[in-house]
């Protein structure tokens, strides 16, 4: 089963679709979500799941130590075969401090920025990159990867251990102007490219699909506009699919593919 990085620009929707993705192949799969975006402060929330007691970068000793790790990566001339982990990684063995899980889907956090000065957010970048390539995954298990916005993931290599790119595109010409730059890195990276069309209504949806069409970028799935699911963001609630069940369903169906 694949491992899908969802991206797209800043208030796309990118963490409330790994929310209702996670609850709809929770229902008959394994799912770990990794929450590799720095800054968001609001996914545990949208799945109903507390944060785990460590971060990725907490259990392996902070930014200094990984910096630390870079340099002797950095220098050693086989460094292909160093390794930010001492352990073989698979979705059952990852350390109990950095997970918390409820039922069939399972929450893992890489860092977060904490305090001011502390520098930019590149270790976080080389962990994600690390675990994901080494992260073994079996049969009837996902890896969902939230990600900052924007596209810096792409240039710190982050998909570079993931099956399928998703990118969430809003209705905006700016969100279409990032889906056609990530489509073509993601070409790059030889990763499987598709998009869902998120908080999209009878006017925007068409207009939407014409201009990705033109750019040669497959539509996986359509999300149009949900109060309810505005209102659960707005007072921090979990997040349920409700009306917009079968559209997941659909969704989920491509990634399947």
């Amino acid at each position: 089963m694949p491992k899908v990085m969802i991206c797209g620009r800043g208030g796309s929707g990118k963490s409330t679709l790994v929310a209702l993705l996670a609850k709809e192949l929770g229902e008959k799969e394994k799912v770990l979500v990794m929450d590799a975006d720095e800054s968001n402060l609001g996914l545990g929330i949208m799945l109903g799941l507390e944060p785990p007691a460590k971060t990725l970068l907490d259990y392996l000793g902070g930014k200094p130590a990984i910096r630390e790790k870079l340099m002797a990566m950095l220098k050693s001339e086989g460094s292909e075969q160093v390794s930010l982990f001492t352990e073989k990684l698979a979705v059952d063995n990852l350390p109990p401090e950095c997970v918390h899980s409820g039922g069939a889907v399972a929450w893992l956090r890489v860092g977060k920025i904490e305090h001011c000065m502390e520098g930019c957010a590149c270790s976080m970048g080389a962990v994600a990159r690390a675990f994901l390539k080494e992260l073994a995954i079996a049969e009837h298990q996902w890896v969902l990867i939230d990600t900052e916005a924007g596209v810096e993931h792409f240039g710190r290599g982050v998909l570079e251990g993931v099956d399928t790119v998703l990118m969430v595109v809003d209705p905006s010409f700016e969100a279409v102007l990032l889906a056609e730059k990530a489509k073509k890195m993601a070409r790059e990276a030889r990763k499987l490219f598709l998009v869902v069309l998120n908080k999209v209504d009878e006017k925007t949806e068409p207009v939407l699909r014409e201009h990705l069409m033109a750019r040669g970028i497959e539509v996986a799935g359509v999300l149009p506009y949900s109060p309810a699911i505005t209102q659960a963001n707005l007072v921090g609630n979990p997040l349920e699919a409700g009306a917009l069940q079968e559209q997941v369903k659909k969704i989920v169906a491509r990634l399947e593919q």
